[in-house]
């Protein structure tokens, strides 16, 4: 059965702000939420940039239903995968049954900050997987000991852990990372619909496991105001290619975004108050293979979103 989510954008709003909209998703009727883990903004006008691990903290007590995961996080750079482990077992405890991690390769603009090289794709991916096997083997309890190619842990426990551990959701933007993700994870979670990178997931063992994908819009009483929100606050929907994984700065990003116009935007973003064009997205979505629909509301009017969905898009989907 599909189910429906809601995106809790850190990028755009501060963090007392998501927990509010965390409990509003839960209320109008979405049945989980994935929230954004960076450490910036994708560009300086978005303005925000919280720690996501105590968002989620408020998360836990402001809902009672909500399905919550991250989406995504990096576990090899900026945070050691036992950190990781640590932080999600710990928001797994505080969400019981109703937390999930969702894991990837991370991008340059996040993965920076500390003064490594960003390394080539193929590396973040040798990385991710050995991370991956770092996170669960401290889950398991009792002191554990690893020293692998990339990382090294020493008599290191988790005494907070949940009564059973958090799925693993995998990012994939391709089809080589669709095969980790099927090979490694419990679900799949994409920020496109691709069906090549589905059949990947699918040949690698991913059959059967949920599939997560994002559908990017913009509600306003009318489309034109749509589109320039939507331009002037999520210009990167419209930068082709890689360039999100690889720039590294907040200012890159908004000089890439110069060359993005509103016509290019609204091919990328559902913009305006027209239901029917938000429920053709997401059956879109559906029909390429997903089994779980992130919307992701683009600009500060999430209250009006909140009663369009539940009124116009929502019925129509259940």
């Amino acid at each position: 059965m599909v189910q429906l989510g809601y995106k809790l954008s850190t990028e755009e709003f501060e963090p007392q702000a998501l927990v509010r909209q965390a409990a509003r998703a839960e209320a109008v009727g979405f049945q989980f939420a994935l929230i954004s883990d960076h450490f910036h903004p994708w560009i300086d006008k978005q303005g925000h940039s919280p720690f996501v691990w105590s968002v989620l903290g408020g998360i836990a007590q402001a809902t009672e239903r909500l399905v919550v995961g991250t989406g995504v996080t990096c576990p090899t750079m900026r945070m050691h995968p036992a950190i990781v482990a640590h932080a999600s077992a710990t928001a797994a405890v505080m969400l019981p049954g109703r937390f999930f991690l969702g894991l990837g390769s991370g991008e340059n603009l996040n993965e920076h900050i500390l003064g490594q090289r960003w390394p080539a794709v193929n590396v973040r991916q040798e990385m991710l997987e050995e991370a991956i096997g770092v996170i669960r083997l401290l889950w398991e309890g009792g002191y554990q000991d690893h020293r692998g190619r990339y990382f090294t842990v020493e008599n290191a426990r988790l005494y907070t852990r949940p009564a059973e551990p958090p799925p693993i959701m995998l990012a994939a933007a391709g089809p080589r990372a669709g095969e980790l993700a099927g090979r490694l994870g419990d679900g799949l979670i994409a920020a496109s619909p691709d069906p090549g990178v589905v059949r990947a997931f699918e040949h690698a063992g991913g059959r059967g496991k949920p599939r997560y994908v994002e559908v990017t819009v913009c509600w306003a009483k009318d489309e034109a105001q749509a589109r320039r929100m939507a331009r002037e606050q999520w210009p990167i929907a419209g930068l082709p290619g890689p360039m999100s994984v690889e720039l590294p700065l907040p200012m890159h990003f908004e000089k890439a975004g110069t060359l993005v116009d509103e016509a290019t935007i609204a091919e990328a973003v559902v913009c305006g108050p027209d239901a029917e064009r938000h429920i053709k997205a997401i059956r879109r979505h559906i029909d390429t293979g997903y089994d779980h629909v992130c919307v992701h509301q683009v600009g500060p009017d999430q209250e009006g979103f909140f009663r369009f969905y539940e009124r116009e898009v929502l019925p129509q989907l259940r």
